[in-house]
């Protein structure tokens, strides 16, 4: 960056300090505590949901990643590669979140119920070199024991078995990442059970994937380094009507059992917002986690931008002192685009509705509340919508040695030019 344009972001932040002052915001403590939030950036965009297994499966399990860019990884040590390069242009650490179809077994053909931690021993080293922590997801889907709609909620006893033995090794795994990078693993279940059509009974699947749960549960594993969560849905791709996995039922379980619930921003109905669930299931749960997506008319897991929603779940997290309990993970696929440049955005529209959060004055608009003063709460919400947040976040990509404004795209364009075009 040139001196000119470093002094043009110091000036600007300078500016916008003085303005946040004056309504008793200390912006200098907002990026420090902006800086110890990390982002868990999901796996599966760099590859649109491929994995490295080369199963032969008739369905997807709900799973659909739509276009084709060119340049995509083909192998994990592309993926790693590809990674490196979209967290280059990330301010701040974060983590990386690996599902199990991503396993490196050496040409050779491991079923995933008998899944072992040396097949995640590269990503785990990897990790180490660039001081990231991992979570971790089974794959319950894209697989021929997924083909029936159905893995741990089946009537069939076989597939059934083979489902909760995947689960379980995958919590060992998940155990063994967070002891080697010394930070808990989340490790959370979602399965794509359910009906495409009108189901006549909707209770007895449900019972048997409590039966599923409790058994993956019941296997011993040190809560220090792995992090259990369950994760809900609506509906699906070719689940339309029923999805065994309902909000309902994950929230019942979590509470009973004291783990993690998973709110996915695409998984509700297209008005229903996560960020309204937050406050009530925390009133409940020591922690939880989030995927957060963008749906677009459904649950089409589009790259994450800043909306509305967006900044309101992160206002959830900041005014109820919660970013010490809530996980941030992502979860959008986007293949039409540059994956890397969907990385990029996603995570960094993320960051900024952190920041945005972070510099509201949140205890003056609670004492207003408090006070029944709803106008003047109204009419400071309205105000900080024009508050210069977008120089405070310049700021802070300059001091974290990333590039300011659109300059990324250069790097990602490059990157394209010179490794993505000869894929």
């Amino acid at each position: 960056m040139s001196n000119s344009s470093g002094n043009h972001v110091e000036t600007a932040y300078g500016l916008a300090q003085e303005r946040y002052a004056a309504l008793g915001v200390d912006t200098e403590k907002a990026l420090e505590k902006l800086r110890q939030v990390p982002i868990s950036i999901q796996c599966w965009q760099g590859d649109d949901v491929g994995g490295f297994e080369h199963v032969e499966s008739v369905s997807g399990g709900g799973i659909q990643a739509t276009g084709n860019y060119p340049g995509k990884a083909r192998t994990a040590d592309e993926l790693r590669q590809d990674v490196e390069q979209a967290i280059r242009l990330l301010p701040g650490r974060h983590r990386f979140n690996l599902h199990a179809m991503y396993a490196e077994t050496g040409g050779k053909k491991v079923e995933r119920n008998v899944l072992q931690p040396e097949h995640f021993s590269r990503w785990i080293e990897w990790a180490k070199s660039l001081g990231l922590g991992i979570d971790f997801n089974p794959s319950c889907f894209a697989h021929p024991l997924a083909d029936s709609g159905f893995t741990l909620s089946s009537y069939d006893d076989g597939i059934r078995r083979f489902w909760i033995e995947h689960c379980v090794v995958c919590r060992k795994i998940g155990e063994t990442i967070g002891r080697e990078l010394r930070t808990p693993c989340v490790t959370n279940i979602w399965i794509p059970d359910g009906y495409k059509d009108i189901p006549i009974d909707r209770k007895a699947p449900r019972e048997l994937l409590r039966e599923s749960l409790d058994q993956i549960l019941a296997v011993d594993i040190d809560a220090n380094h792995n992090r259990d969560a369950v994760e809900s849905k609506l509906f699906g791709i070719g689940s339309e009507s029923y999805v065994t996995g309902s909000h309902e039922f994950y929230l019942a379980y979590a509470v009973e059992k004291k783990i993690l619930l998973c709110l996915d921003a695409g998984h509700f109905h297209p008005t229903e917002m996560i960020s309204e669930k937050i406050s009530s299931i925390m009133t409940f749960l020591d922690e939880m986690l989030l995927h957060v997506s963008r749906g677009v008319r459904w649950d089409s897991d589009h790259v994450v931008i800043l909306t509305d929603e967006l900044r309101a779940i992160a206002e959830e997290l900041v005014r109820n002192k919660l970013l010490q309990r809530v996980h941030v993970g992502l979860d959008f696929f986007d293949a039409s685009i540059n994956r890397i440049a969907a990385w990029v955005i996603g995570t960094r529209a993320m960051i900024k509705a952190l920041l945005i959060a972070l510099l509201e004055p949140t205890d003056r608009l609670r004492e207003l509340e408090r006070s029944g003063d709803y106008t003047g709460r109204l009419a400071m919400l309205e105000e900080l919508k024009t508050l210069p947040y977008g120089a405070v976040w310049e700021y802070y990509c300059e001091q974290q040695a990333v590039p300011v404004g659109l300059k990324w795209i250069e790097e990602v364009r490059r990157y394209e030019r010179e490794i993505l075009a000869g894929r």
